[in-house]
């Protein structure tokens, strides 16, 4: 399916009392990479809320497995697992620099209607056209690459 990158540099604000990245913050930086997921598809959460959808985290699963510290430039890779009957997407948090992986994790966002906050169990036609496009947008780039080598 789809793959992205986001990169982040560990705030001061961010440490905790024990001068480590407080546990929570590892969310605020899925979420962070997730967004830029959809953006770079071109279908933002304001996109899909507009087509009359939201997509509230119903699961998330977290390891973590190596502290961060103030500094740390990190790597979050996001890949879209499944569209349907949820959208899944699994992240692992590398260290950039050492290539560590420091934390793994998956959300579960079920699709529901705004109007009736009912979930909907099948993929709205303008994310499902989203993804197609990013997909064919990525392929025809990593063939351009291909040829310019």
């Amino acid at each position: 399916m789809i793959k992205t990158t986001t990169y982040i540099d560990v705030q001061f604000y961010d440490l905790d009392p024990m001068n480590i990245v407080w546990h929570g913050n590892y969310i605020k930086y899925l979420e962070q990479a997730r967004c830029e997921m959809f953006d770079k598809m071109n279908y933002s959460y304001m996109d899909m809320y507009n087509d009359g959808f939201m997509y509230p985290i119903v699961k998330m699963d977290m390891k973590y497995i190596k502290p961060l510290n103030f500094g740390d430039r990190i790597r979050i890779e996001c890949e879209l697992e499944e569209i349907e009957p949820s959208i899944i997407i699994k992240y692992t948090i590398y260290n950039d620099k050492t290539d560590e992986k420091i934390f793994t994790a998956k959300s579960m966002q079920m699709c529901v209607e705004v109007k009736t906050n009912n979930a909907i169990y099948n993929v709205p036609k303008n994310m499902k056209e989203k993804i197609k496009e990013y997909e064919k947008f990525i392929e025809n780039n990593s063939n351009n690459d291909i040829n310019n080598k």
